[in-house]
This record gives C-alpha cells, structure tokens and sequence, in this order.
C-alpha cells in the first residue's frame, strides 16, 4: 500500500473527533449513541456520574480535550463524555409546555403540529427567532425560545 493511502486513510479515521476539537467553544452537538455515559472527567478511569440513553439528546460542549468533551444537557448537569458518542447533528428540546409548530416561521401562520414538553427533533434553517423542526418527519417552525438547543 502506498504511503499516501495510508495516510489518507488515517486522516478520515480521526477527522471527525480533530474537526470537533477545532470549534470554538461552546457548541452544540447532540448524543449520537443509544447508551452514553457522562463522567467527572476526561478518561474511562473517572466514574460515570450518569447514563444517557436518549439518542438525539442535545447537549451543549463546554470544553474540549482530546478525545473527550465537557458537556451539559438539557437540565444543567455538566459532565464528561467522550467524543466518539456525539454528533454535529443539530436537535433541540422542547422545554416548559406544549409548544406550536407552525406552518410558516410567524407566529400568525397555521398551526401544523403541538409538540409536547421533552420533544425531541432535528433543527435547522434557525433564523429571527425561529427553527425548522422535524420530528419524525413531522416538520413546523418553532420558537427558539421554546426549545433548548438552538440559541
């Protein structure tokens, strides 16, 4: 095998945690596995101090260190995990109560769907207050103010 095979090679193998690790501080991610767990610090020797099993959770990353990252979740709670078990897709959480998602991004638009408080989906296209929201396929505009994950 050539020498720049195996280099290009190896570089698609770390691209996604060194990509990671290049943001700013802090972002937005999201769990990517169906089991994570959360630790008190950077590396398998500390103890978990929770276990995630909600895939799509969104957290918000604090701090990076090399193959880990300090997030916190939807409830404040800050911890480590490691980077292989989160992803760069974007979701948000619908907080507080029930919540419109509307045909248009406009509070006077048609109501297409509720979303329940707890609500998962993917976001995207956030602008002047408001996010796609998909849930399920199940798309609307929601209130950035209505969801954790967007701002």
């Amino acid at each position: 095998m050539r020498l720049c095979s195996v280099l290009a090679m190896a570089a698609l193998m770390v691209a996604p945690a060194a990509i990671s690790a290049q943001k700013k501080v802090p972002y937005w991610s999201s769990i990517n596995a169906g089991k994570a767990r959360m630790r008190t610090g950077p590396g398998q020797q500390f103890p978990a101090s929770w276990m995630y099993q909600r895939a799509g959770l969104p957290v918000k990353v604090l701090a990076t260190y090399p193959n880990w990252r300090k997030i916190e979740d939807p409830d404040g709670t800050q911890g480590w995990m490691q980077a292989n078990l989160l992803s760069d897709k974007r979701t948000a959480i619908v907080r507080d109560e029930v919540r419109p998602m509307r045909e248009k991004p406009n509070a006077d638009a048609r109501i297409v769907w509720r979303a329940e408080p707890g609500v998962v989906g993917k976001i995207s296209d956030c602008a002047n207050g408001w996010c796609k929201f998909d849930v399920t396929g199940r798309l609307g505009y929601i209130e950035a103010a209505h969801i954790w994950g967007a701002n």
